[in-house]
Formats: C-alpha cells, sequence, structure tokens
C-alpha cells in the first residue's frame, strides 16, 4: 500500500497522517560548518497538482522527462527513507536524518557504491525538485567512489557458443546486441522506422543521456531481421490494427501532437512483446517491447548450456563488441562513437582488457617451463 504523505503548507501544518518532530526548531538553528543543516527555500519551482508525496516524486519526473526506471528508483527510496524515519515527513528533517539513512544503507544493509549513489540521487531529488529546498549539508555527505573493475569479455569462440544456444526472437536480439553494440533497452526500443536496409544503418532514439545515434547493421543479420520485420513483427501489427488497440507507446508529448502515429507501422516495436499490457504511466492497454528479463533468463540459461563460468549477462555482449573491434584493428575514437561514449576515457577500459592473456606482457615462468 502506498503511503498518503502530504507535503507542508506555507504555515507549517497540513502534513496530514505525519506529525512535527518536537527537536524540529532547535535543528533548524543547528549547523555544519557554520552553514543551516534544515534546507532553505529555494527558486520557485512549478506548481505541483498532486498531493500525496510520493505522487508528486512521480509528476516532477515526468515533468523532467526522466525515462521510467529513474521514476520507479527514486519513488522506491523516497519510500524507504520515509519509512526508515517512521513516517515522518522529510519536509521536517534535514542532514542528520539523510546522513543516517545512508549509514543505515552503506553499514547494515551492505548496498554496493552504486546503489549507495543512487538513493543519494534520490534524496537530492526530492529535497531541490519536489521540496523545492536547498541542501547546503549535502556537501558535508560522504559520497562514496565507485570502484573501477574490468568488464566481463567473452572471448569469440565463447560467443559463438552462447549465439548457438539461442533461438527465434532472442537469438537473434542476442546477435544484433553483439553485433552493433547496442544497450539491451536500445535495442528493445528499436522501431521500425529506426532501421536502414538501403544504407546497412540503425538509428538509436533517445539512448543513454537522451543522445542519438548511428550504428551499423551487420550484413549477416540483413536477411534475417528484415524477415523478422516482414513476418512476425508486421503480423502483430496487422492484428492491432484489427482489433482496434491503443497504438504503441510515444516518447514526450507525440501523441499528442501526432494522434495516429502510435497506431502507423513506422512506429511499431522491432521486438514487440507477443501479448497487449497496461501502460504503468497512463493505464491504457496496449503492445509494449519485449521485457529485458525474459531475454535475460534466455540468455543466463544460453550461457549456462555453454559451460561457461564467466559471471555473463546481456551487457556483456557490449563489452565483447568493443573489445573485439579494437582487437581487429578498428581506430578508439570510432568505437567511442559505436558506443555512445561522452568520454573517451570511458571507452579506454577496453584497453585494460586487450592486456590480459596473449596482449599482455609475457609470464616469466614461461621462459623456464615449455607450454
Amino acid at each position: 500500500m502506498e503511503l498518503i504523505l502530504r507535503t507542508a503548507s506555507r504555515g507549517g501544518k497540513g502534513l496530514g497522517m505525519l506529525t512535527t518532530s518536537p527537536r524540529g526548531d532547535q535543528k533548524a538553528l543547528a549547523g555544519v560548518a557554520g552553514r543551516p543543516l534544515r534546507p532553505v527555500r529555494a527558486a520557485a519551482l512549478p506548481p505541483l497538482r498532486a498531493t500525496r508525496l510520493l505522487d508528486q516524486v512521480r509528476e516532477r519526473v515526468r515533468g523532467l522527462h526522466y525515462s521510467l526506471r529513474t521514476e520507479e528508483a527514486y519513488v522506491f527510496w523516497c519510500r524507504a527513507f520515509v519509512r526508515f524515519h517512521g513516517l515522518r515527513h522529510p519536509a521536517e528533517m534535514g542532514g542528520p536524518e539523510v546522513e543516517a539513512f545512508l549509514t543505515h544503507l552503506a553499514a547494515e544493509r551492505r548496498l554496493s557504491v552504486s546503489s549507495h549513489r543512487q538513493a543519494l540521487s534520490a534524496l537530492l531529488f526530492l529535497y531541490g525538485k519536489v521540496l523545492g529546498q536547498q541542501l547546503p549539508w549535502m556537501d558535508e555527505i560522504g559520497r562514496p567512489v565507485p570502484k573501477r573493475r574490468l568488464p566481463v569479455v567473452l572471448s569469440t569462440q565463447e560467443v559463438a557458443a552462447v549465439l548457438a544456444g539461442m533461438e527465434g526472437v532472442y537469438g537473434l536480439l542476442a546477435r544484433l546486441l553483439y553485433g552493433t553494440g547496442l544497450r539491451i533497452e536500445e535495442a528493445l526500443q528499436l522501431r521500425v522506422k529506426d532501421l536502414d536496409f538501403a544504407n546497412q544503418a540503425i538509428f538509436v532514439r533517445s539512448g543513454k543521456g537522451g543522445k542519438d545515434r548511428v550504428v551499423m547493421l551487420p550484413r549477416s543479420l540483413t536477411s534475417e531481421l528484415r524477415q523478422h520485420v516482414a513476418q512476425e513483427a508486421r503480423a502483430l501489427w496487422s492484428a492491432d490494427a484489427a482489433a482496434g488497440h491503443a497504438g504503441v507507446q510515444l516518447p514526450d508529448a507525440l501523441e499528442r501532437k501526432y494522434p495516429r502515429a502510435g497506431v502507423s507501422w513506422a512506429w511499431f516495436w522491432v521486438f514487440a512483446q507477443q501479448r497487449l499490457s497496461t501502460d504503468p504511466r497512463s493505464g491504457v492497454i496496449r503492445r509494449h517491447h519485449l521485457y529485458p528479463e525474459t531475454f535475460q533468463r534466455a540468455f543466463k540459461r544460453a550461457v549456462q548450456a555453454a559451460g561457461i563460468t564467466k559471471p555473463a549477462t546481456p551487457h556483456t555482449l557490449r563489452h565483447c563488441f568493443a573489445t573485439h573491434l579494437l582487437q581487429s584493428g578498428s581506430d578508439i575514437r570510432t568505437v567511442q562513437e559505436l558506443l555512445g561514449h561522452a568520454d573517451v576515457a570511458t571507452t579506454m577500459i577496453y584497453t585494460h582488457v586487450l592486456k590480459v592473456g596473449g596482449m599482455g606482457a609475457r609470464s616469466p615462468l614461461d621462459a623456464l617451463l615449455p607450454a
């Protein structure tokens, strides 16, 4: 059941189920390094129509065009923060409460650095964007630094074994991920109009960071992908059109600007789900693209069947794409553009992988003992 949390009115009342802390006045006067612990009012934000706190978080996230995953994560951490402090409203809490919650996550729940940073980002969003308050005390809160880890990379033989163990649409999707370096969400969100068979190109729209880019369409996949679109995807689109179902989801306000675009063939999913589902934001029953979880399970089974012990995931195919391109002599700037990295330093991590095994220095043991 969702928490019913209401934002405080300007008079300091109207918190609904939540009660004001008796320490509130004293804490508002306290400070860290000469700065107040209590958030102070920032510049006015556009008014929110929702009254419940978590609904306000959702409304602000959607107003700023954040992804559905970001919305779900922020709502999760805001709910956890409020519950951790006994259903107190965030407006009556400040730096000590945020620190206590983050310390609990790190010390007791032993969350990873990435999850810790995600929780902190959610609370920053809550106070800064939803409650409209500045956070001067956030500078005093420790921000965990992520450790740099080498990506898991499969050899070409291992990739071939995994791909051979995947059939149907999941096999096609796996080959597409390895052949283009797409993230799984980018591949699943492909529309028919994004495939350019004439120029052997795939257009990635609103990838990570909201950026567009173009990647190659592997010639070895052209026939299979064209057949999949013309037969399986077209059949689902035709069935939806004949049944009068709602069109597919469109980004931002395109559905209002082009009301018929959602039911057009050009905007239909390349990898559409077999069954209709309810849109989590609008509540409309429509056809969604394949769920990443189902593909992840199929990929895991293929990895196990191939006898591979490395902790490979679908994202591993993206790492393999980059590493194998560099091994074949591709320029690192080209690989950076294909992966959509903003900084070449991110792509440089794959050069460290190249130094492993035969690409690195020779072990002195090999000079003593024959192979």
